[in-house]
């Protein structure tokens, strides 16, 4: 019953987390395409302040579900393949926040639009671009962890199912 109960946590935590992550790339078309002091105007108040925080946390939570799932699983075979896999993406997507995405944002966020530096374009790509690859990181990682436990589904649930 525990490892249904954390499988099930790890599920969700990683589509809650990964639902944060997709608001970027599905902004980014639009976002790409702005005036440069509107885009950083838009860096600085479209999200609200707990937007990071929140988000974050969860992302949190998400890491350490994973890798304790694949504690749980540790002598399930595939399943652990799958839920090792499923951490390594979380891991990396959120490496990748502190790599490339908080030293942009520790760098825009207090400029104002009269104080953009040069290499303004390069930071936006930096952020867009990074934010893109989370996301996709964060949705291999929530296919991963769902698999992990479709791959223990004993095979006549799916002989039933095509009936």
């Amino acid at each position: 019953m525990l490892l249904r109960a954390w499988r099930l946590a790890t599920i969700v935590l990683s589509a809650v987390s990964m639902g944060v992550a997709e608001a970027h790339p599905f902004e980014m078309p639009a976002k790409l395409g702005f005036e440069d002091a509107l885009w950083l105007t838009l860096l600085q108040r479209l999200y609200p302040p707990a937007f990071g925080p929140i988000g974050g946390s969860i992302e949190a939570a998400a890491i350490f579900a994973t890798i304790v799932l694949a504690i749980l699983v540790r002598r399930r075979g595939s399943a652990l393949g799958w839920t090792i896999a499923g951490a390594v993406c979380m891991v990396t997507a959120h490496a990748a926040f502190w790599i490339w995405i908080a030293p942009v944002n520790a760098t825009l966020l207090p400029l104002t639009p009269d104080t953009l530096p040069e290499n303004f374009i390069a930071f936006r790509n930096q952020w867009e671009y990074t934010h893109a690859i989370r996301a996709v990181l964060q949705l291999v990682a929530l296919a991963c962890v769902t698999l992990s436990a479709i791959v223990e589904t004993p095979r006549h649930v799916h002989s039933d199912l095509h009936e």
